[in-house]
Parts: structure tokens; sequence; C-alpha cells
């Protein structure tokens, strides 16, 4: 039997590519010390694994861009923006570039997707990095897809670390009904008319394994809902409470740190994000919000969101909420608040014991744990603290409670008592 699982451990090490392999010649019949041919196998394989390791880039940042949809012109001036700094054996940038007709005509109109390794180029006109895939049929709103391009570029440019950045149109869980279709979540492919939901989302970063840093380059996608569904799949998301622009992340000013700083753990690369992102537009005097949000601690943000929500509700503080309802930071979706904002205004206007004890505790959690960096400019969004949530302002909408935020506890419950206080 051990002889048995001594030719499979040698096997194994065939398989990788060790010089562990070698001692498949090993002849077991010859008085072999079996014990030290093992340690002797899984040191060298371990070795080689770690040397491996070693050999593969510190970071990898992947970016979805499916730009086939209005912001096309955009995402090639995106892809451009990464072409200044380009990969380098430490950092390497993995992109997925989309396309269609109608929108922009620039750089050969080609159509289809792209597949690049970024390289370093002097124009900003034209995309230069070599096309080491071309996609002419691939539908960017399938989160399937998204979980090819991932394990392409993982594959492609091997690293210690990896960010995913999806690009494209965003709506945080839910945006609005359009002839009695809920339009939701995010990358919007007007070729094929599909988009990712926000359990799609969720579907896809679990398919793919864990990612250091993912980040939505995309509209109001930095909600508890959406983290949520996501947390268990990477440690850090960054994304916007608010709309972003059209040409949304300055990816030059991103990947240029990371590039000069290749050892970056995964929070100073979130920062990084965040502050590039907000110093841009607040240099040029535009409000807009970026925040990095800690995975892990959302587990224990929706435990103790909802024991303050059902201790608001069983002590009937309706005018306190129907106040902070009114006054909360809301966003270009109104039905999405921030929720530090909303939870100190209750409990500012609160005289029960219980919701201020409970509420001080969501507080100090939210500020001091689960928002690890929050980056809001403008005066317009003074009150952006870094994580949204829905609180609707008429009709609830029961398409919520398919999400894992609104399974896990009693938020639905709490959002439905809200829009009826009016």
């Amino acid at each position: 039997m051990l002889k048995k699982w001594l030719v499979g451990l040698l096997a194994t090490a065939s398989l990788l590519g060790t010089k562990a392999a070698a001692a498949e010649k090993i002849d077991f019949d010859q008085g072999v010390d079996v014990k030290s041919v093992i340690e002797s196998i899984q040191a060298q394989v371990a070795q080689e694994r770690a040397d491996e390791k070693a050999r593969a880039a510190s970071w990898t940042v992947m970016v979805f861009v499916n730009a086939k949809n209005n912001l096309e012109r955009f995402g090639l001036k995106d892809v451009n923006e990464m072409e200044k700094v380009g990969s380098t054996d430490k950092v390497k940038i993995a992109v997925e570039l989309g396309r269609i007709s109608g929108y922009d005509s620039s750089d050969g109109d080609w159509k289809g997707g792209r597949r690049y390794i970024v390289k370093k180029d002097n124009d900003a006109s034209r995309i230069t990095s070599p096309v080491l895939q071309q996609l002419p049929k691939a539908d960017m709103g399938d989160w399937r897809h998204l979980v090819e391009f991932v394990n392409w570029a993982k594959q492609a440019a091997p690293a210690q670390r990896y960010m995913l950045i999806v690009w494209n149109h965003g709506s945080g869980w839910d945006k609005a009904r359009i002839q009695n279709i809920s339009i939701r979540g995010i990358s919007y492919d007007d070729e094929t008319g599909n988009h990712m939901s926000t359990p799609d989302l969720g579907a896809a970063l679990a398919a793919v394994g864990k990612i250091d840093v993912y980040a939505s380059d995309a509209c109001l996608m930095q909600m508890a809902e959406v983290g949520y569904q996501i947390k268990d799949y990477t440690d850090y998301i960054v994304a916007s409470e608010e709309t972003e622009p059209g040409d949304g992340y300055t990816y030059d000013t991103v990947l240029a740190p990371l590039a000069a700083n290749p050892s970056m753990s995964a929070l100073d690369l979130a920062k990084a994000a965040v502050k590039s992102y907000t110093e841009h537009y607040g240099g040029m005097g535009e409000a807009g919000t970026q925040s990095a949000v800690a995975s892990a601690s959302l587990s224990k943000l929706q435990s103790l969101a909802d024991d303050w929500a059902r201790a608001v509700m069983a002590a009937g503080e309706t005018e306190a909420v129907k106040s902070a309802h009114s006054q909360a930071q809301q966003f270009y979706v109104s039905d999405n608040k921030d929720l530090l904002h909303f939870v100190q205004l209750v409990d500012s206007a609160s005289k029960n014991s219980t919701v201020k004890s409970k509420g001080a505790a969501l507080e100090d959690f939210l500020s001091g744990t689960v928002i690890a960096y929050n980056g809001a400019v403008g005066d317009s969004m003074a009150n952006a603290k870094g994580l949204a949530v829905y609180l609707p302002d008429y009709g609830y909408n029961s398409d919520y409670e398919t999400l894992a935020w609104a399974k896990a506890g009693s938020w639905p419950q709490f959002a439905k008592w809200v829009s009826g206080l009016k």
C-alpha cells in the first residue's frame, strides 16, 4: 500500500514538472529509505513551487473593458492611458476591450473583442499593444465570459496578487424599471442586450477564485448589497456610491504608483485607486465619490445593521427616521442613501437607549472597520461616507429579496417600513 502511495506521489511530481520526477527510477526492492525519499520529493516540490511564485509578477491588474455601448470612445482612451505605464516584470496589465458599431470609428474602427497584455507606448491615439486574442462575438454582459477573461489573464500573466476592474455602466443593485424590465447590475452589452446582475457578479467572482482587490469602474456600485454578494471572493472592494463621469478612472494615475512600488499591499493599492480618482475629479472641480471597503467586515456589518434596524422599528422611531431619510446623503438614484450618514442622523434624534447603543456600535464599525478608505470630493457629496444602502423613497421593489444581503437578515423589512412612512 505504501509503495502504491509513493508511486502516486512520484506521478504527481512528474505532472508538476519537478526535478523530483527523476525519482521514478527508484528500485523499491533494494531497501530504499521510503521516508527520506518522501521528504526529499516534498521538499523539492515545495521549493519549485516557491521558485515559480517568485518568478511570477507581484501584481496583475485585469481590466474588463466592456465598451460595447455609448462609452466606446472612453474605453479606447482608457486603454491608451494604460499604455502610458505599460506592463513591467513585476506589474502586468491584462485587458479585454470590446467594441461595436455606431459610436466611435477611431483606431481602425475594428469591432468585436481583443485581449492584450498592455505594453508601454507614447501614442495616445492608437492602441499598439499586441493583440493576443481576437473575440468576434463575445458577450461581455455574460458573467461566464468575465470568468473566461480572468482565467485567461491569470494564465497569460500569472502573479502573486490580482486586481480585477469591471469597466462599464453600473446601476448598483437596482436602477429603475423600464417597460416592466428590472435593470440591475453592471456591464451592459448593447450588442447582445445582456448584463450582469448583482448575483451574476457574485457567481463570476466565486468561479474565478480569490481576487485581492475588486473594483467597479462604473456608476453607483459601492453599495452594501453589492459588496455583500462578493465579500467572500475579494479582500477589498473599490467603487463609487455616486455616478461616475464617462471617463471613469484615469488609468495612468492608478497604475503608475503600483509600477513604482510593486510591493504594495492590497489595501495600499485600493487606497491608491481611490486617491487617483478623487484627486483627478476634485482637481477639476467636479464632485465625486470613491471608497475602499474591507470585504471581511461585511458579515458583521449585516448583523449590526439588522440589530439596529430592529431596535429602531421596535422603538417606533418614525419621526427620527422620516427626518433622517429626507436629510441623508443620497445619490443619482434617490433610493440609495449613505448608510453611515443615515444612521448618524437617526441616532442623534433618538432618545431610546437601545437605539443609541446599537447605533453607536454600528457607526463605530462602519467608520473604523468597514470603510477602509473614503475619498468623496465636492460640496454636494460632503456626507458621502463610503457605503450606500437601499432605503426606498416610495415603492419597495420585491426584486431586492433575491440578494444575499436581503436573504441574510431583516433589512428588507426595515426598507419596507421606511418606505411606508411617507
